[in-house]
């Protein structure tokens, strides 16, 4: 059977073409592979979410009898609005050696690579599968690969190795911390700014608060890393919003902060939580609740993302070595899906061609030369698994 043939840039330019912003569905880029896959004669397995508009997508290239490399890629890219893009951030734009489009570099560069080399996949006679993992949300929480990875070995192949295929300039990560996203909700009470014995302000709880996470941070900084192969060398503590109050002279009623944990592979994800409620057990609650008995404060798990902690030796590292001509692996400063497959006991690393430098910004772009240097990355590939 013989379907249609996509060169890379062709293949980039009909993904990037599909928004698919995390907040969007991406159903349609989804059925397009389908149909370019079946149109080899590749089945695939369409693996919704919960509310049916959103799916990840397995498909497997090679013997059906036992597992093989997976090619881990996210469908999602990041909103567009409110940057300054010179051209439709939707249509591919080739110039100056570089091809410029929303998700061009993170990551449909590497799902454009991994799909348009299917045709070469099947000429050759693998020994060892290829698996194509393609999913959704993982600029929000990563949770996209969950639901695939929980039917390896029943209805779905269980990869012997995972290569996501994040930006790493075709470095191989081996590593990269967690993220752990977390909200804050403080309930004062009001009162006139002019009687404060009357009320308790949320937002001068959030304050402390802030402070305390503020300390905790230089806590972690001077902890270090004793790894030392990350950047920076610690674990941290991020508050990226804070919220409340009504008026200049109203005691808040409400708060919030939104903060986050980017932690090293060892840290405990409870640690710094558990360190967090101590704080306001001790210092917080009684200070308010002398006027207000009902203030509280509660601290919610919104999401995570685990760590990918380094194996030596393993498969998946071993043959992602050999294929970018690398002699040593390095870490990844950002969180990916790796985790998520390193938890189920996957060998598992992070590679793939362009820069995460020009993520998420306007322009974003990657270059033809990194382009090619994935694709002769994956023809690396190919020869091995003969």
């Amino acid at each position: 059977m013989t379907g249609r043939h996509f060169s890379p840039i062709d293949m980039l330019a009909r993904l990037v073409a599909f928004d698919t912003e995390s907040a969007r569905s991406n159903l349609d880029l989804i059925a397009f592979v389908e149909e370019y896959l079946s149109g080899w004669g590749v089945a695939s397995v369409r693996i919704p979410d919960a509310t049916g508009t959103k799916a990840a997508l397995f498909a497997t290239i090679g013997p059906a009898d036992r597992g093989g490399v997976a090619l881990s890629g996210h469908t999602d890219v990041v909103p567009v609005a409110g940057q300054a893009w010179t051209s439709d951030p939707f249509v591919l734009r080739v110039e100056g050696g570089r091809a410029y489009g929303r998700g061009a570099v993170d990551m449909k560069g590497f799902c454009a690579l991994a799909l348009a080399l299917v045709p070469e996949f099947l000429a050759r006679p693998l020994s060892t599968p290829v698996h194509l993992f393609l999913s959704y949300d993982e600029e929000v929480t990563c949770l996209g690969v969950v639901d695939g990875i929980r039917r390896f070995g029943a209805d779905l192949p269980r990869p012997v190795a995972v290569i996501v295929g994040e930006p790493t300039g075709l470095e191989v990560a081996d590593a990269h911390k967690s993220i752990a996203m977390f909200t804050t909700t403080i309930t004062g009470a009001e009162a006139h700014s002019s009687r404060p014995e009357l009320g308790a302000s949320a937002v001068h709880g959030a304050a402390l608060i802030a402070a305390e996470l503020d300390r905790l941070s230089l806590d972690y900084v001077a902890r270090g890393d004793a790894s030392g192969r990350f950047d920076p060398p610690c674990t941290t503590i991020h508050i990226g919003c804070i919220g409340g109050g009504t008026a200049r002279n109203i005691l808040a009623r409400h708060a919030t902060l939104q903060w986050e944990v980017r932690g090293l592979p060892d840290l405990d994800p409870d640690e710094i939580p558990a360190r967090l409620d101590r704080f306001v057990a001790e210092n917080i609650l009684p200070r308010f609740r002398r006027t207000f008995p009902g203030y509280g404060v509660e601290t919610v798990l919104d999401g995570i993302v685990p760590a990918l902690d380094a194996v030596a030796g393993s498969r998946a590292e071993t043959l992602a070595l050999k294929l970018a001509g690398r002699n040593r692996t390095t870490t990844a400063p950002f969180g990916t899906e790796a985790g998520h497959f390193y938890n189920a006991g996957i060998p598992t690393v992070v590679c793939g061609p362009g820069s995460i430098d020009r993520a998420h910004k306007a322009d974003e772009y990657i270059t033809l030369e990194e382009l090619a240097g994935g694709e002769a990355f994956l023809r690396r590939l190919i020869d091995e698994l003969v």
